[in-house]
């Protein structure tokens, strides 16, 4: 089902492919994905490019330091002819929303998304305005090395079902890229690989998967080895919990499965979990080895 939608992609960003099927999984999910890496490497292109493929309303806003929470959910304006407040909504009302360096930004501005990346939903003057289905956010993080960025606080690193890092192409795929044509230019010419109906079909379709008992006690069990391992200041809650069994019901689904197997778990642990487990202090690890402390739980 979904090998012409990859074709497609392919021909965009090539050499991603694991990225490309962990951001679909992640839309599938009704999740919302973070990208976390340099400048150039391609974030904004992917971000347009699944707004293309599945047909999506798109809109991108630019974090900058000096934003402010009106820039993002809108504004009310009072209007002299009706003597009234009119709510002029902002580039958040959209299905697949963009949310580029959203490091840039402070705390104040950030949070402005929270309520509509939970509940779907924006409140302004008492007023709550429903968001579009399917609604999606994908937010780029410049490394925290680099100077004018602010850390995400774990609240809202915790919204994001996903966090994935595109990286360096190889010599070939950047061969490609340097002598090809303008991937921005390409993208005007993608026509769409799935409709938005079609969209919501399939995420309705994700919690059909089937996940058995013993793969359930494999998900506690990696729960419960972060909640009491002495590499971590605190363990993963039930919500990254339910993050991990709707990735992998996802990752199961996009290789035509109707049920979920371990592989499909450990696909997207990295993914679903890093981002939310704060290693101590006197504890080095990278993220790879992070990963690699969970290899000694029993798979199922």
């Amino acid at each position: 089902m979904f090998t012409p939608l990859l074709q497609t992609a392919n021909t965009i960003i090539s050499g991603k492919e694991e990225q490309i099927k962990l951001s679909i999984a992640c839309l599938l999910a009704k999740g919302h994905l973070l990208i976390e890496d340099l400048p150039g490497m391609g974030k904004t292109t992917l971000a347009h490019l699944l707004a293309k493929l599945f047909g999506l309303n798109y809109s991108r806003i630019q974090f900058t330091s000096d934003m402010l929470p009106a820039d993002i959910i809108g504004v009310s304006i009072f209007d002299r002819n009706t003597t009234e407040f009119r709510f002029h909504s902002g580039p958040i009302f959209s299905q697949l929303v963009l949310a580029d360096e959203i490091n840039r930004a402070t705390a104040k501005t950030q949070s402005a998304l929270l309520e509509a990346m939970e509940e779907q939903q924006i409140t302004m003057d008492g007023k709550t305005y429903p968001l579009d289905a399917p609604f999606f956010v994908i937010a780029t993080q410049n490394p925290q090395t680099q100077t004018g960025t602010f850390s995400l606080p774990e609240s809202q690193l915790d919204r994001f079902l996903m966090r994935i890092v595109l990286g360096y192409p190889d010599r070939q795929t950047e061969r490609g890229i340097l002598s090809g044509a303008d991937r921005r230019e390409l993208l005007t010419t993608i026509p769409p690989v799935f409709s938005t109906e079609q969209l919501l079909t399939m995420q309705q379709q994700i919690r059909a998967v089937h996940i058995s008992s013993a793969l359930l006690d494999y998900v506690q069990d990696i729960l419960q080895f972060s909640r009491h391992s002495q590499y971590f200041l605190t363990g993963l809650s039930p919500r990254a919990g339910l993050a991990l069994l709707r990735a992998a019901q996802s990752w199961a689904f996009i290789h035509n499965r109707a049920m979920v197997i371990p592989d499909d778990i450990k696909a997207v642990l990295s993914s679903v979990i890093l981002h939310r487990l704060v290693v101590r202090d006197d504890q080095t690890q990278s993220e790879q080895q992070v990963i690699k402390l969970f290899d000694e739980l029993p798979i199922p």
